[in-house]
């Protein structure tokens, strides 16, 4: 009697919790009847986050706004019978590789379904190996919403039409020009005229060159400059300036498949204005120097501009966390082909391992969906400023950084489903090549090359046909050469 009773409380007990959690609090999203996980752990890997899902970090007196963010967390996780834990797998670069080994070994310690769950972020320079080697699964949720980055939603579509990654949130700036205040002044230059030509919308390729000359000069008379008008990356300036010309190195149709646009005239020109600029205005790479001298060599404030992505600008022990001189930023200016300012997008992606069912995966995505959504009851509308304002001036953050974040002002680079940028435009392209033979001929002679990357993304190939293509071109081109040599050799 006493156990049929237990059993009965018990029963009753059940049926008050569902009923309680029938209706969601006011303003959370509508609970997704048959969303259970049996108690299973689903953990959001990415490479900076700290695992808070045990509440041992949390702050014992929080604000009004965390303590909401603590709410619909516990919300979340009763709900569903679920515990989320966000934390770092491995670092930036380790991330791809435990991906990889999570799609090896079946899943979390091999168990596929029947382990606890994961969803990996990798950053977008390892999308290649990601999409080509079928690492995630593609995505089941709707991801028309405002919520869902577009440009990264198109990015991470394969040639079959299907989103394999996504971004939450708005574009992360990357592309960017800093620059010296102080440089600018003695120059007489008043830096706040390249935020207002930003404004005003004619902050230009020609009104760069104006200031960059104006800047450069040599200040003690013995015949050698010393003040240059630009310094940074190279290889980021000629990729920022393609952007910002309306062009792109390729494109990617509505079927996901990768074509070539770096031989419009639009990225051509972009290509002949960083030879121009990098040839007049830049500080040449000290003799036997390491490749990334120039950020000591800004840091020492010798250069009016730097060529760099705004990462350096708020990340603790990047080149202007160390800046003594003060610095602001804008977009790059826009080239004569572009109509308004435009930058590389490069976000974050997450995506769910191809180790579960279809089912699981869905599962996965919805939660993530939920755990992704603004906090009920507060204002998210500033969360991305973070440390900004620590670093520098406020038109930085709240008109360089925030226009830079919105879709219309950023292009999608699908130079990363290739590959990252030095192997697939380092020596084909920006080491050299458009410097020795011009961006014209350095492009056409990389066709081949690119033509390779791209059948194999496009699944026209696979990458042992491509080799094999290969070599036996190679073979012939060195027939060719040797017949040449000998029948040279014959006239003579």
């Amino acid at each position: 009697m006493k156990k049929i009773l237990a059993l009965v409380l018990a029963a009753m007990l059940l049926m008050g919790m569902c009923s309680a959690l029938a209706e969601a609090p006011e303003g959370y999203p509508e609970k997704i009847e048959g969303l259970d996980f049996g108690g299973r752990t689903v953990y959001i890997y990415d490479w900076w986050g700290n695992d808070d899902a045990e509440h041992s970090t949390r702050n014992p007196e929080p604000d009004p706004e965390t303590q909401a963010l603590y709410d619909y967390r516990d919300w979340l996780e009763e709900t569903y019978n679920v515990k989320i834990v966000e934390t770092a797998l491995s670092d930036w670069g380790g991330n791809p590789t435990e991906l990889t080994n999570i799609n090896m070994n079946g899943g979390l310690n091999g168990k596929g379904d029947e382990g606890d769950w994961c969803i990996i972020a990798i950053a977008a320079d390892f999308a290649p190996s990601t999409l080509k080697n079928d690492l995630y699964m593609p995505w089941q949720i709707d991801l028309s919403g405002e919520k869902w980055n577009p440009v990264t939603n198109k990015f991470m579509t394969k040639a079959d039409g299907k989103v394999y990654g996504v971004h939450v949130g708005k574009t992360e700036p990357r592309s960017c020009l800093f620059f010296n205040k102080r440089v600018l002044e003695e120059a007489g230059v008043d830096w706040n005229t390249i935020y207002d030509m930003q404004a005003e919308g004619t902050w230009t390729w020609e009104a760069w060159e104006n200031i960059m000359a104006q800047v450069q000069r040599d200040t003690d008379n013995d015949g050698t400059i010393d003040i240059y008008g630009l310094t940074g990356s190279g290889d980021d300036m000629a990729v920022a300036l393609v952007f910002a010309n309306g062009a792109s190195f390729f494109d990617k149709d509505d079927n996901g498949r990768i074509t070539l646009a770096v031989d419009s005239q639009a990225a051509l020109d972009a290509l002949e204005e960083r030879v121009k600029v990098w040839d007049t205005y830049a500080c040449p790479t000290p003799e036997g120097a390491n490749w990334d001298w120039f950020k000591t060599y800004w840091e020492e404030g010798t250069s009016a501009f730097y060529a760099g992505q705004t990462w350096q600008g708020f990340n603790d022990g990047a080149e202007m966390a160390d800046m003594e001189d003060p610095w602001g930023c804008v977009m790059v200016p826009k080239g004569p082909n572009a109509t308004d300012y435009v930058a590389m997008a490069c976000d974050n992606i997450y995506g769910v391992p191809n180790v579960y069912s279809d089912e699981v995966a869905l599962k996965i995505q919805q939660i993530y969906d939920l755990y992704t959504d603004d906090v009920p009851g507060t204002d998210a509308e500033d969360n991305w400023i973070g440390n900004k304002y620590n670093f520098t001036d406020e038109r930085a953050v709240d008109e360089t950084y925030a226009m830079m974040r919105e879709p219309e002002h950023s292009a999608p680079n699908y130079t990363f489903n290739l590959g990252s940028t030095n192997d697939v435009l380092g020596n084909a392209l920006l080491w050299g090549p458009i410097n020795s033979k011009g961006p014209a001929q350095a492009v056409e002679e990389s066709k081949p090359f690119w033509q390779d990357l791209m059948d194999v993304f496009n699944g026209d190939k696979t990458q042992e046909q491509v080799d094999a293509e290969k070599a036996a071109r190679e073979a012939e081109e060195a027939a060719a050469a040797e017949a040449a040599a000998e029948a040279e050799a014959a006239a003579e």
